[in-house]
Formats: structure tokens, C-alpha cells, sequence
């Protein structure tokens, strides 16, 4: 089994709840535990990229083994909705288990059985609210536009990146990888790599044009 937590560093009462939350897990018998101290704020979450990328290579390698990604609660999983499509998607599309230790969803949903439900209840909140930050911002672009203003900034990552960028996390090449692999071709930045949470920020940008 795997765990991805988070927690802030200096802080004595986070410590503290890191620490029972590792306790949790051990007490749940998880074989491997990945823990992060990472800011609310900060997108990029490699020790929950790399317990899904293990998740997922056990799982290919041994299709009929069964595969758990542990977590404390769900919100250690994705801060919001929109974060869980993606997540939630990949646990169904590969047949791995997601077990939740507190909250009331306590339980192990498999999205190949009983918790199939489970699975689409989550993808359809995160449908939900990605159509909301999208339309709002849609609605905010036109106001701007109907005041004459066009502001935003070129784009680091156009199209064609993109969809090379995409095709590689298709085939489960990590973000920080795919970074290194694609060149910045216009602006100051030309010639360079773009750093890995602009590349996120594109996936994330992406999303609702794939599934909406």
C-alpha cells in the first residue's frame, strides 16, 4: 500500500498531525509511505507523482495483483475537485484501489467493483467544478475585453509542445522529465526548458478543453 501526505515545515502543531497521520498508516500496514512538507499553495507534488507512478507500475507489471493507494483522507489525495480528475481517473483507468483511513468515506473503493460509484461521484464534482473556474474565467476574459483590455501574457508552452508534452505523460514519463525534454521557442525565455509548473499549468489549463 501508499501514502502521499503533506504538511508545513516549522510548524509544531502540523508536525504533530504529519506524525499521527504516519502513525495511521503504519498502524494500516502500508508497505510503502510518501510523505511531503509542501505550502498549500504549491502545485507540484512529486512524492504524490511518484506513489501513483509506483501504483500504477505494480499494477501493469502484475494485473492481477491488488494494488491500494493509501491516504489519510481524501483532501491528501487533491486539495479540491478540479485536482481530482485527474487522479481519480488514473486510479480507475489502471484498476488500483484507493483506501481512505478517516472522513466519511472511510473505506477501500475498488473502481473495478463496489466503488465504481465511489470513482464517478468524484470525477463528476471535478467536472462540476473545473465547468465553474472555467466559465468564470471565460466571464472574466470578456469583461476585460469589453473594457479593452487584453491582458495575459504569451504563452511559454504552445500547442505543438503541448501535445508532445501530453503523449509523453500518456505514457507515464514524470512531469519533471517531460520539462527537460520540450524547448521554450519564443520570448526572454527561448531556447530554454520550461520550468516544471508552467508544464503543470498547461496539463491543468488543457483539462477542461479534453473533457467539457
Amino acid at each position: 500500500m501508499l501514502a502521499s501526505e503533506r504538511g508545513q515545515p516549522g510548524d509544531v502543531v502540523v508536525q504533530q498531525e504529519l506524525q499521527s497521520q504516519l502513525d495511521a498508516l503504519e498502524a494500516a500496514r502500508c508497505k510503502r509511505v510518501y510523505s511531503e512538507k509542501i505550502s498549500t499553495r504549491i502545485k507540484v507534488r512529486p512524492e504524490l507523482e511518484k506513489a501513483l507512478r509506483l501504483a500504477y507500475d505494480i499494477k501493469e507489471a502484475a494485473p492481477d495483483q491488488e494494488v491500494i493507494l493509501t491516504v489519510h483522507e481524501l483532501k491528501r489525495l487533491a486539495r479540491n475537485a478540479a485536482e481530482l480528475m485527474t487522479p481519480s481517473g488514473k486510479l480507475q483507468g489502471a484498476g488500483v484501489q484507493l483506501e481512505l483511513l478517516t472522513g466519511p468515506l472511510t473505506g477501500i473503493h475498488d473502481p473495478n467493483g463496489m466503488g465504481a460509484m465511489f470513482f464517478a461521484v468524484l470525477a463528476a464534482a471535478a467536472q462540476i467544478e473545473r465547468n465553474y473556474i472555467r466559465e468564470k474565467t471565460l466571464e472574466g476574459q470578456a469583461t476585460a475585453a469589453a473594457k479593452g483590455n487584453h491582458g495575459g501574457r504569451p504563452k511559454v508552452i504552445d500547442e505543438d509542445m503541448l501535445t508532445f508534452a501530453q503523449a509523453l505523460k500518456d505514457k507515464g514519463v514524470p512531469v519533471p522529465e517531460i520539462a527537460k525534454k520540450i524547448t521554450i521557442k519564443t520570448g526572454k525565455n527561448a531556447g530554454r526548458h520550461p520550468s516544471v509548473a508552467s508544464l503543470y499549468r498547461a496539463f491543468a489549463d488543457a483539462e477542461p478543453d479534453k473533457h467539457g
